[in-house]
């Protein structure tokens, strides 16, 4: 088995654990907050989870093996849920979502800008990059208007 498998692995823990964070302080904050920050989880994570199986499965891993791992990963969500709630302070979860909101948004944000701008950059059609950027605002104005509501 290749190395790239475990270290796959390994970040796909880390991932799973700040997703556990944004979950559950998003809950603490309210319902809807919650519900939201779930469903653009659960969106992110399906595409990335079959990406991250195909990594294993050319690593070595067969796909039994491979399931597994994934499968296990998913404890670092648990993990980063569990860390959340305890960090909760006496006064409220005010105190805890002040922090970790911010924390695992910061993260989403760098890890999507780095994988994005070095393809914009590198794009030779103008049109591609520019129908890229209008995606990734859509993306922010929708966020801000779910804000909003």
């Amino acid at each position: 088995l290749q190395i790239s498998g475990y270290l796959n692995l390994l970040a796909n823990t880390i991932d799973n654990f700040t997703h556990g964070l944004a979950v559950a302080a998003s809950f603490l904050v309210s319902r809807k907050v919650g519900f939201l920050t779930t469903m653009a989880i659960l969106l992110h994570e399906i595409p990335h989870e079959v990406g991250d199986f195909a990594i294993l499965l050319r690593a070595g891993f067969d796909r039994w093996s491979a399931a597994k791992m994934q499968l296990s990963t998913a404890l670092g969500g648990i993990l980063g849920a569990c860390f959340a709630i305890c960090a909760q302070s006496p006064k409220g979860a005010g105190e805890t979502v002040a922090w970790v909101l911010p924390f695992t948004s910061g993260g989403f944000l760098y890890i999507a800008l780095v994988n994005v701008v070095p393809d914009l950059l590198e794009e030779k059609n103008p049109w591609n990059s520019l129908q890229q950027i209008l995606l990734l605002c859509t993306g922010i104005t929708v966020m801000v208007l779910l804000a909003l509501t």
